[in-house]
């Protein structure tokens, strides 16, 4: 499953990594029929450089857009500031609903990480993490 994102989503995916500095960024991107329709920047409530979570004041006002607007939750992002650009455990974690029994807090959504561990040459990947199970998806920038 390939994720297509305009390249101006990823460059301000980027942007917001290194304006962030020394913590993680975060944001959503929300879409519809796979298609990428707005990037929603989000405070990070941690304010750490090795972990997120989206401010829950700033995932009410954008859940409520998404949903007003008819769209889903396409992409949910993040940084690693001196990591690579793959899910951590607890990234793995936050991906699930806890509940008996557990399923995905975002059904069909992507993760998209960012790592800055080489500030000049940032990476970018994707990922779908289903039940735990992490698995790399093709990224394109259009």
């Amino acid at each position: 499953m390939t994720l297509r994102l305009p390249k101006a989503m990823v460059d301000e995916i980027v942007s917001q990594a290194l304006d962030e500095l020394p913590n993680e960024a975060c944001g959503i991107i929300a879409g519809r029929d796979g298609v990428a329709m707005k990037l929603y920047r989000a405070v990070n409530s941690e304010a750490s450089p090795f972990r997120y979570n989206i401010d829950p004041a700033d995932l009410l006002r954008i859940s409520r857009e998404i949903d007003d607007r008819g769209w889903d939750v396409l992409v949910i992002y993040h940084s690693h500031v001196a990591s690579e650009a793959y899910p951590s455990n607890t990234d793995i974690h936050l991906a699930r609903w806890p509940g008996e029994p557990p399923t995905d807090l975002y059904p069909g959504a992507f993760y998209v990480l960012v790592s800055l561990q080489d500030r000049d040459a940032p990476v970018v990947r994707a990922y779908t993490i289903h039940l735990g199970e992490v698995t790399e998806e093709p990224l394109e920038a259009i």
